[in-house]
């Protein structure tokens, strides 16, 4: 049996820890543990010199002070991965914080694993159904792609990630993995609770790090939500939902890390290495022969600025954009997609057929011309545009209303039951609209519905 690399505190400023080891130095990111009962996680940053690492605590540390001992666990920072994980939620530590039996016929894998070789990954592309009609039609998502969920502050971006959790886990028999970076307790609480009575939980894990917790173990929970994402794809061939909310507080934890390791910031405050680390974290999102883990990621955009450095950055990773728009959010069109700057790669005749393309692209055009002509609207009237343009407003409007839905999850809220449209229903909807067929029928016939017969009941069409 090896002896213990035992270490002492000699410097403790917040919640960067500076550690001697006379005997062995630990390697960069080993987890080391402290305090009486060895409640206290460190993971190692930086070997300062022959005998001296620089450390940031994923862990409070209250009553840590210099001269306490330290001991070198050997190994880096593991989360567990089994089938046990299912319907349970999780620390970054592995450790249940759902108040329920401890875990058994588990394993324990570093969450620091290298991403998928090129040659294992497979170049096709196929389209990931939501059951959302304005993102199957205009957005499609990739199956193993990385979607982004841009929006500020209370436009939707967690309700939509809840409505794809239920519809995947019915559509697609795989395993959903909602991963929570810097969210508050409450919505922690609440998802858990709405999974468990969609009954959607026993093929979903949750991970947490909360808001309150230290800057090192927010950081860390996206790596750990990919350590089990990465098991259900390789070994048990399964494909994979993994959601992150939000990526933007996991690029704010990788700040507030490199703040306190005293590296120069770049531009806006954020860490010099910020494209590294989301790097490290995106690349491990692919498609393999295997399986495939197809994240859907919400962005707080700080400030509705998309110039920001997080939200380029993430930009960059991504193969579809699905932007919300307050605008739309205020006017009562839910989901509030913005049809506009929302975009996806899959979005070409080669992987959605001529016909689909076809559609999304006068769609967007209806729309783009109705944007511009509002001006004209508001200052003149309706009345003062050409026939032609008047026929443009009117499909634009009932294509805006047709494109919302009803979500099974704000049922409880709106009292209307949820809606699953099939790409099929969705693109004969926007096609009848776009020739005319519902010109007579009121516009809120076609607000909140599935299908577009539903437009056609006796009480609606009056």
């Amino acid at each position: 049996m090896t002896q213990e690399n035992l270490g002492t505190v000699i410097a403790v400023r917040g919640s960067v820890i500076d550690v001697r080891f006379p005997q062995r130095l630990p390697a960069v990111f080993t987890l080391l543990r402290a305090g009486d009962d060895r409640g206290m996680a460190i993971e190692v940053m930086v070997q300062l010199d022959a005998q001296h690492v620089r450390g940031i605590a994923l862990t409070p540390v209250q009553g840590l002070s210099r001269g306490a001992m330290v001991l070198d666990t050997g190994g880096p920072l593991q989360a567990p991965v089994g089938r046990a994980v299912l319907g349970r939620m999780f620390d970054v530590f592995g450790q249940p914080a759902d108040q329920g039996a401890p875990l058994q016929d588990v394993q324990w894998r570093s969450v620091h694993r290298a991403p998928p070789l090129l040659s294992q990954r497979t170049s096709q592309s196929t389209v990931f159904a939501t059951g959302i009609k304005i993102i199957d039609v205009l957005t499609p998502l990739e199956r193993g792609g990385k979607t982004g969920l841009f929006g500020g502050a209370g436009v939707g971006k967690t309700v939509l990630l809840t409505e794809m959790i239920h519809n995947m886990v019915g559509q697609h028999q795989g395993v959903s993995i909602f991963c929570g970076i810097g969210e508050r307790c409450r919505e922690g609480e609440e998802l858990y609770r709405d999974m468990q009575q969609a009954g959607v939980l026993p093929n979903m894990v949750m991970l947490y790090g909360q808001m309150n917790e230290p800057p090192g173990s927010r950081f860390r929970i996206g790596h750990a939500a990919l350590t089990m994402a990465e098991y259900f794809r390789d070994d048990e061939h399964r494909d994979v939902l993994l959601l992150i909310d939000n990526i933007f507080r996991f690029v704010q934890a990788g700040a507030e890390v490199s703040g306190l390791m005293g590296q120069m910031p770049a531009r806006l405050g954020y860490q010099p290495t910020l494209g590294t680390e989301l790097a490290e974290l995106e690349e491990r999102i692919a498609d393999t022969e295997s399986g495939a883990i197809t994240s859907i990621q919400a962005v707080y955009v700080p400030a509705d600025d998309f110039t920001d450095p997080a939200a380029v950055h993430t930009f960059s990773h991504l193969s579809a954009s699905i932007v919300l728009s307050r605008k739309r959010a205020s006017e009562g069109l839910y989901p509030a997609v913005d049809p506009l700057q929302s975009n996806s790669r899959l979005a070409n005749p080669g992987v959605v057929g001529e016909r689909h393309y076809r559609l999304a692209q006068e769609i967007r055009r209806t729309l783009a011309q109705y944007e511009g002509l509002k001006d004209i609207i508001a200052m003149l009237g309706l009345e003062q545009l050409s026939p032609e343009d008047r026929r443009v407003v009117n499909r634009a409007r009932r294509l805006e209303h047709f494109l919302t839905q009803p979500f099974f999850t704000t049922g409880q809220f709106s009292g209307m039951p949820g809606k699953l449209v099939s790409l099929e229903d969705a693109l004969d909807g926007c096609e009848r609209i776009l020739h005319d067929e519902f010109r007579d029928y009121p516009e809120s016939a076609l607000y909140m519905i599935g299908s577009i017969d539903e437009a056609r009941r006796p009480e609606q069409a009056a």
